[in-house]
């Protein structure tokens, strides 16, 4: 109940809104630039680009058709693009400048939900932290999908002893298990390095399990939103984008609320949370 009250106020509900307003904007352009700079070596290999495309799609279910004809970005749209051009190299700063504003936003949205004012630094230095972090979790993109390709490859060679049903499940488990991993690793990221909060180990591992675990019953579960914005008459021709909507916002709550966790539980052990160094204790008392 008090990680749900930090929550709620920090204006956590509407922070999240903003999120989710820079995150469907942030995905288009994190697509476009990230396959136009990286097509060639996925064109060169086609099971580790059916594995990206698998892993996007398992991430973000409804917004890349992976051939069903549900979802918001055909995969030739994405291969056909390049930045060779001039227009192209300055239609790329845009894209970039697009995709870094979600992880500005999160940044200072991770910050309120801990009542740390904004981040003093040099803008320069943020922007470029926020490139490193964006060109960080391309590359651990194309590492996940290429261990849920391996791995999938390996019980391959099982096929043969178990049945199809069974193999098809164990294959699922292993993409989940890979997101799930990726996720903490991701959440972790966003609240240690992106945010630059000092947060205790165990406080920053408990925090991230519990949110990477909310993300995935989101995802196992996330197929629903599109079908029910379907149903309606009057949101059928766009339904795929209402659903994208509605996604995000909720990752973004979810992503939020585990933050308020670790805010809440840094409080109860009487550890103050605050700028990278050595933590400072705050006393004994139990926080808010």
């Amino acid at each position: 109940m008090r990680v749900l009250q930090n929550y709620s106020q920090n204006r956590g509900p509407l922070l999240a809104a903003g999120l989710s307003f820079h995150a469907i904007f942030g995905a288009f352009a994190s697509l476009w630039i990230g396959f136009s700079v990286g097509g060639l070596l996925l064109e060169a290999q086609p099971a580790l680009r059916d594995a990206v495309f698998q892993f996007i799609d398992r991430a973000v279910p409804g917004l890349i058709d992976t051939g069903s004809g549900v979802g918001v970005i055909r995969r030739s749209v994405l291969l056909e693009g390049r930045v060779l051009s001039w227009t192209g190299a300055v239609a790329l700063v845009g894209l970039l400048l697009t995709a870094l504003g979600w992880l500005a936003s999160s940044r200072a949205a991770i910050r309120t939900i801990f009542n740390l004012p904004r981040q003093q630094a040099n803008p320069l230095v943020l922007r470029l932290k926020d490139v490193g972090l964006a060109v960080g979790f391309g590359l651990a993109i194309l590492v996940s999908a290429g261990l849920t390709l391996v791995a999938t490859q390996a019980l391959g060679l099982f096929r043969n002893y178990l049945d199809s049903s069974i193999a098809e499940f164990a294959a699922r488990v292993v993409g989940l298990l890979v997101m799930f991993l990726f996720d903490a690793a991701a959440l972790a990221t966003l609240f240690r390095v992106l945010a630059g909060i000092r947060i205790s180990s165990r406080r920053l591992i408990g925090g991230v399990l519990i949110g990477a675990a909310g993300l995935a019953v989101l995802k196992i579960l996330g197929g629903r939103l599109f079908i029910g914005a379907g149903r309606n008459p009057l949101l059928a021709s766009f339904a795929a984008i209402v659903g994208l909507m509605i996604w995000f916002n909720l990752v973004s709550q979810i992503i939020l609320i585990a933050a308020s966790w670790i805010a809440v539980g840094a409080r109860d052990e009487g550890v103050g949370v605050g700028e990278d160094g050595p933590p400072a204790p705050k006393g004994h008392g139990r926080g808010g």
